[in-house]
């Protein structure tokens, strides 16, 4: 490619920055975060719960534990009518016999030695007249030994909430927990749950740092195909995330039976991390909320048939989930969900401004049902904006027509998903050039390049990088973008590559994390025209750059990105500027194999030098394969 453009390895680029004319504004939103429950992504991950099944709701109401003795379940008098399932622990009947219960978590039990455990439970005495009854919390190591023990009385005929606190000894990989009745008289056990002593709000504490760390300006939830869900059933319904905790229906994962080749039939959602938790990570993490609902079509790929979905003239009840959420969000403490917000200890609005109805829905199923949720918003919030989308695909008749519709209908964004080999991004750094500027904006929603083996390596990350010069250049058109997915366990992943990789301890960055961190850190407020002979940078040589202008800090930030396999020589002239002085470097580059592992987090990461410019020219060199951000 270099010698068809008359280059060599040698050839200094000459580049030039219209540094006092800044452009098309950028986005606050222009680059975030999407969340799909997917690889373990929820329970199991962000949400910090350790204990699997904890209200015996699975449909085999003991899966993920194990029993000893005297063990059974019943719904008689439940604690919560919408998990109405519990445990009754009773004498074995033999005085060396235990009857107890074990957990071993999701993959097992991450313990890290000297930090609290919070154990609670909501028991009761099971016979009327019995004297107090006691329970035993063991945390055990991956070799059988107790490392942590509490004991907890129960005195009361009635449900009631029991705490307990256990600091390990150790550290542990794969711990797990057990629940032993050390008397005579049984107890009622339910919603038995383990939290680690330094979560937020719920959440892991760790993950949750991997995601402001990367300064996301939008946050998509709660999904994408488990917003449709297998069937209209188990579609994800907000209205059964929100309020107590404790009584938030169970729902199967779109994802337990999907991949043949990671099948997880014990995969299902205890929406402990519901819309109310969505909002306030997005509020935590200074990300405007981007809450995704059921249009009305089950998941397109696993329903073929018309009958499958809910008929145009039935949606009202899916319209007005809609309309209830808006009103959830922004509603002030008079109106029904507002109410229900504050009465969660949020009393604020969230400051909701845009809505996503359908999840890369596509061909003429869609728009009649997403006209009718535009009309429906428009007239009652006519500030929210609606994003619609143009199906699973990044081309073809079926994209087409979804934009076509989208045009038609006069959506704001409209949602498009690309995953695809490195080099599609290498190649499409250009894509939005040419886009209409008239009709609704772009919403990068879903993307990912897939390299070889669909991991996390340099080369997908590299990709990445050049495509997202053309997202940068083209800000007024590009409204937002988010990389999916965003997190997998190292054990329970079924879909590569994503962002965050991580264990039951600890958490790895993915090098595609470090390229969407530095836009994200450096993205700037307006756009300024770069040219190489007055055309954009896009590939030629193996070159690609964008620049842009922030004008709270005032400087100008430079993004270059080199997939050739020499160094280039590149001359960036600032015009309008006198001088520049000493700028800021940073370089980030690996080897196109190489990736970044739990256990190894570093193979890939950000090096920064300060860099200095002769009067208003930089003249610099690119490493090979890698992609460099200066700003003076």
């Amino acid at each position: 490619m270099a010698s068809a453009f008359g280059l060599t390895a040698s050839a200094q680029r000459q580049l030039v920055v219209q540094a006092k004319k800044p452009g098309a504004v950028i986005q606050p939103t222009m680059y975030g975060i999407f969340f799909e429950d997917i690889n373990f992504g929820a329970d199991g991950g962000l949400y910090a719960e350790m204990v699997e099944n904890r209200s015996f709701e699975f449909p085999d109401r003991l899966m993920g534990w194990n029993m000893f003795g005297n063990v059974q379940v019943s719904q008689v008098r439940p604690a919560f009518d919408r998990n109405p399932h519990y445990v009754v622990l009773g004498d074995s009947g033999h005085i060396e016999k235990r009857t107890g219960l074990e957990n071993r978590g999701f993959f097992g039990m991450g313990l890290k030695k000297g930090l609290r455990y919070d154990f609670s439970v909501y028991a009761r005495l099971h016979d009327a007249g019995s004297k107090p009854a006691r329970i035993r919390v063991e945390l055990v190591d991956s070799r059988n030994t107790i490392v942590g023990r509490e004991r907890i009385t129960i005195d009361s005929r009635d449900w009631k909430k029991y705490t307990a606190s256990v600091t390990p000894s150790v550290t542990e990989q794969k711990g797990l927990m057990r629940i032993f009745l050390e008397t005579a008289e049984g107890v009622d056990l339910d919603h038995v749950s383990l939290f680690p002593s330094d979560n937020w709000h719920g959440l892991r504490a760790d993950l949750v740092k991997d995601l402001a760390d990367l300064h996301p300006g939008i946050f998509r939830f709660p999904g994408g195909c488990i917003v449709e869900g297998t069937d209209l059933e188990t579609r994800y319904q907000w209205k059964n995330s929100v309020g107590q905790v404790e009584n938030r229906p169970l729902n199967e994962n779109r994802w337990n039976y999907t991949f043949a080749h990671r099948m997880y039939p014990n995969y299902f959602q205890t929406y402990g991390l519901g819309f109310y938790e969505f909002f306030i990570l997005s509020e935590e993490i200074g990300a405007e909320p981007l809450p995704v609902v059921s249009c009305g079509l089950a998941c397109q790929f696993q329903n073929r048939t018309e009958d499958a979905h809910v008929a145009v003239d039935d949606l009202q009840p899916y319209i007005d989930d809609a309309l209830d959420l808006i009103e959830f969000a922004n509603g002030d403490v008079t109106t029904k969900w507002g109410k229900l917000r504050a009465d969660m200890g949020h009393p604020q609005p969230f400051n909701l401004k845009q809505i996503g109805v359908g999840n890369e829905q596509w061909g003429e199923l869609y728009p009649p049902r997403l006209e009718k949720f535009v009309k429906a918003i428009r007239a009652k919030y006519p500030n929210i904006k609606v994003c619609g989308t143009s199906g699973p695909s990044a081309d073809g008749k079926d994209f087409d027509y979804g934009w076509q519709e989208m045009k038609r209908l006069k959506v704001d964004l409209v949602d498009e998903h690309y995953y695809k080999p490195p080099q599609w991004f290498f190649d499409n750094a250009a894509r939005y050039d040419n886009y209409d500027r008239k009709g609704p904006k772009v919403f990068a929603g879903e993307y990912a390049a897939h390299g070889k083996g669909e991991y996390n390596n340099w080369e997908a990350a590299l990709s990445e990088a050049a495509f997202m010069t053309g997202l940068e250049r083209n800000a007024d058109i590009v409204w937002q973008a988010t990389y999916a997915p965003l997190f997998a366990h190292v054990e329970g992943w079924q879909w590569k590559p994503d962002l965050i990789w991580f264990d039951n301890l600890k958490s790895a960055r993915s090098a595609n994390w470090y390229v969407q961190m530095l836009y994200g850190t450096n993205k700037g407020t307006n756009v300024l025209k770069l040219t190489e002979d007055g055309k954009p940078v896009t590939g030629a040589g193996g070159l690609y750059a964008s620049a842009v202008y922030d004008k709270d800090a005032k400087k100008c930030i430079v993004k270059l990105v080199n997939s050739a396999d020499q160094p280039q020589k590149v001359s960036v002239t600032f015009k309008g500027v006198k001088a520049l002085g000493a700028g800021k470097c940073i370089l980030l580059k690996g080897d196109m194999g190489s990736q970044n592992l739990v256990g190894r987090p570093e193979q890939i990461a950000p090096v920064t030098t300060s860099i200095q410019a002769d009067g208003n020219v930089l003249n610099t060199e690119v490493p090979a394969r890698a992609f460099m951000v200066v700003s003076f």
